[in-house]
């Protein structure tokens, strides 16, 4: 079932033009291009029972971790398919399991899709949440260099000082 499986993952993969590469049988690394977060990574691996979904979201806060935490179960009440979950060091991923038996092309779109909104539309928010701080910094050792700060205009209502 396992190779059937994969075929309809690599089937859906290729319809939808994705870039992919298949480092050992049954396992698929998708790059999905994003608007916030330039690229998400995310695996469909094919298990005896189930497909596991993983892609990394972001490391672990510096801050503010009781607002991070309540922002991605809050957020957790409302998905599809994945939800965010941590590693042991903290790290925040979206992870989720489909049976095998429901793998079909469309499911395969609409799992990535929403690997892809959840990643790329949550990502300035949690970044703001934990990571307030050092975006700040970045941001006044940008300026004070004259270095560009046209990745980081998505914080600029609160780490550009003269706003």
């Amino acid at each position: 079932m396992s190779e059937v499986i994969s075929e309809v993952i690599e089937a859906a993969l290729k319809s939808a033009d994705a870039s992919y590469e298949q480092p050992r049988p049954g396992a698929f690394l998708v790059r999905l291009p994003g608007q916030h977060k330039l690229a998400t990574m995310a695996w469909l691996i094919v298990g005896d029972h189930a497909l596991h979904v993983e892609a990394f979201f972001c490391r672990q806060p510096d801050e503010n971790h009781a607002e991070f935490y309540r922002w991605l179960l809050t957020k957790n009440g409302s998905m599809y398919g994945v939800h965010f979950a941590l590693d042991p060091t903290g790290d925040v991923y979206l992870v989720g399991r489909v049976p095998l038996d429901a793998v079909t092309n469309e499911e395969i779109d609409r799992l990535l899709g929403c690997v892809l909104t959840y990643s790329d539309e949550g990502f300035d928010r949690a970044l703001e949440l934990g990571f307030a701080s050092s975006i700040r910094r970045e941001w006044e050792w940008r300026a004070k260099r004259g270095e560009s700060l046209a990745n980081l205009q998505a914080f600029a209502r609160f780490a550009d000082p003269e706003r």
